[in-house]
């Protein structure tokens, strides 16, 4: 088994490991409260100890399942495992939702009681908030971190002006700044990672706990025929965001996708490795992604997925040039007016 990796998540001493768990769809809501347990136990053994949850996660359920399955965990320790979650979407009331001083505390508080834990290491922003001037956000989540609530705090989704805005107030009024981003990132979505935020990394140090590397599913090749099989995420009803990816897949630009994804899949036979596993270990081949946000539905698939560290050395240049060349959506680098 390859030794997992550790590193420091943007400027700051934390470290976590290079691939995290992350409980989207699925704790709380596709599996039962013993599977969380059996693939966090699995995640554990194979030196996993990031894990990422949200309040929105089916409805709070999986921040309920995922501190189940860590105090089921014998002999874990608190400093075994660093964990985040996220606030911004609580609720259906006017002050349930959005990063006002008043939400994030309350969604902090009612996060922690679900997780039945006495702080989170790493609260995110789960996405911005255009109608909470940045003074009040960059305060709020540095009255949970002076009240032991949080460790660190971060953004997840953020335009590049509003991250570098939160940085400046949080230096303007001495405060902590955001350590780390989580943006979403696989082959198929790459600008956001790769050119805008390019200059927060030399900038900032700004870490990058990225989601989403198998881009829903899709990457793995089990849509590959046009269908969707049962028990899968898009055969999810009745959830909004799956509902835009399943009419994304129908149309014509994702019959071109799958396209490009079963050539993927050659590519990953020919290497000799699962869909799934080349799309993780292409993710973690960019060295300004901090941590991979994996998910997992069975301990199985938690292997295979993890196994994806020691197929990073089989994606050769060649290899990624392949990648490159079939999906045909590398960002072009920014301009440099002194080179012209």
């Amino acid at each position: 088994m390859t030794a997992m990796e550790y590193r420091y998540l943007g400027n700051s001493g934390l470290k976590v490991s290079i691939l995290s768990l992350g409980s989207w769809i699925t704790f709380g809501g596709q599996i039962t409260p013993e599977q969380t347990t059996e693939i966090v136990k699995t995640a554990l053994e194979m030196g996993i100890n990031h894990f990422d949850v949200a309040e929105s996660h089916a409805g709070g359920q999986g921040e309920i399942d995922l501190g189940l399955a860590l105090r089921n965990q014998a002999g874990l320790r608190r400093s075994d495992f660093v964990i985040s979650t996220k606030v911004f979407w609580g609720g259906k009331g006017p002050n349930d939702r959005g990063l006002s001083r008043k939400h994030v505390f309350e969604g902090t508080v009612a996060c922690l009681q679900r997780l039945q834990l006495d702080y989170v290491d790493i609260l995110y922003a789960q996405r911005p908030d255009p109608d909470t001037p940045m003074e009040e956000i960059v305060r709020a989540f540095n009255w949970c971190i002076d009240k032991g609530m949080a460790l660190y705090w971060g953004t997840s989704e953020w335009p590049v002006h509003m991250i570098i805005e939160a940085m400046g107030v949080a230096n303007r009024l001495q405060l902590i700044a955001p350590i780390t981003e989580s943006p979403q990132y696989n082959i198929m979505n790459r600008d956001r990672i790769e050119k805008e935020y390019v200059p927060l990394f030399n900038q900032f140090r700004l870490g990058m706990c990225t989601w989403s590397p198998l881009a829903s599913g899709l990457l793995t090749g089990k849509y590959n025929e046009g269908v969707i099989p049962p028990y899968t995420r898009l055969a999810i009803q009745d959830h909004p965001v799956i509902n835009r990816l399943r009419s994304g897949f129908f149309s014509e630009e994702g019959k071109r996708k799958l396209e490009k994804i079963k050539m993927a899949c050659a590519i990953a036979k020919r290497i000799g490795c699962t869909p799934a596993q080349l799309a993780v270990a292409w993710c973690l081949k960019n060295p300004n992604v901090t941590s991979v946000i994996i998910g997992a539905s069975t301990p199985a698939q938690a292997c295979e997925n993890i196994q994806a560290l020691k197929i990073r050395e089989l994606l050769t240049d060649e290899v990624m040039l392949d990648l490159d060349r079939l999906f045909s959506n590398k960002p072009e680098p920014v301009f440099d007016f002194r080179k012209s």
